[in-house]
């Protein structure tokens, strides 16, 4: 079973490789790659040239589960929106990470960071940032404003970024995203739309010669899935649905 479907509305599995140098922007390479995309995942059928350097490929996205790959200026990204387990995201996001030396060029040396991250969608209808705060709280230190007479919170987004390892390459992101606008509160009318958390594992910098990419994205995968059961699922995850699952 795929723990990761239970906990939110839509969950989401993403890669991305940032380069300190321009990607290839020709158009034989470009079609290039996302030709040997489409051989794996035939239903990769619509491709759009956002910006002279923005390239995606994606499945139909009216589809409860979509896949898609980017390829920008600086950045290559992968990723597949309600993954049915964990291995169907890994495997694209690895033929990606195959693909990149010898396709686009890209060598560990020319890597700022390799990213993995997970994210959560909550749909709530209602005033977000209250929600958030009711659900996570915001300390000891905030709660005074809090209780500020009349008022209410606007923009409670946490976000912390922790460091791993002792030469700070490899780095975690917690961080929780709502979409209300003070001219929602003020009218007190409320679209349905999405709460987001966001977990990202990190390796910072130029990347081990030692290892290919995949090895790597393995490595923050296992280390990602650790701190999630560990960290995030019953401190993050549980308190949002159960805080929505509250206002319905």
């Amino acid at each position: 079973m795929n723990f990761l479907e239970s906990l939110a509305d839509d969950h989401f599995i993403n890669m991305a490789l940032n380069t300190e140098m321009p990607l290839p922007s020709q158009r034989e390479t470009v079609l290039d790659f996302f030709g040997r995309m489409q051989k794996a995942y035939p239903s990769l059928q619509n491709f759009q040239n956002r910006e002279a350097t923005d390239f995606i490929l994606e499945e139909d996205k009216e589809l409860d589960s979509y896949r898609w790959v980017s390829l920008e200026a600086k950045r290559i990204g992968s990723g597949i929106v309600n993954p049915q387990n964990m291995d169907e995201a890994m495997q694209q996001h690895l033929l990606v990470l195959e693909l990149v030396p010898y396709m686009l060029s890209v060598s560990p040396l020319d890597c700022e960071a390799l990213d993995l991250m997970f994210g959560f969608d909550f749909e709530y209808r209602g005033n977000q940032d209250e929600l958030v705060a009711e659900a996570l709280g915001l300390g000891p230190a905030f709660d005074s404003l809090l209780s500020i007479s009349g008022a209410r919170p606007l923009s409670v987004e946490p976000s912390l970024t922790m460091l791993l390892t002792e030469d700070c390459r490899r780095q975690c992101r917690i961080m929780v995203e709502t979409r209300t606008h003070a001219s929602q509160v003020r009218r007190n009318d409320f679209p349905e739309d999405a709460i987001s958390v966001y977990f990202t594992m990190r390796q910072y910098r130029s990347l081990s010669t030692q290892k290919p990419f995949g090895e790597i994205l393995q490595d923050l995968q296992l280390r990602g899935e650790e701190l999630l059961q560990q960290h995030v699922v019953d401190q993050i995850l549980k308190p949002l649905a159960l805080a929505i699952a509250g206002k319905s």
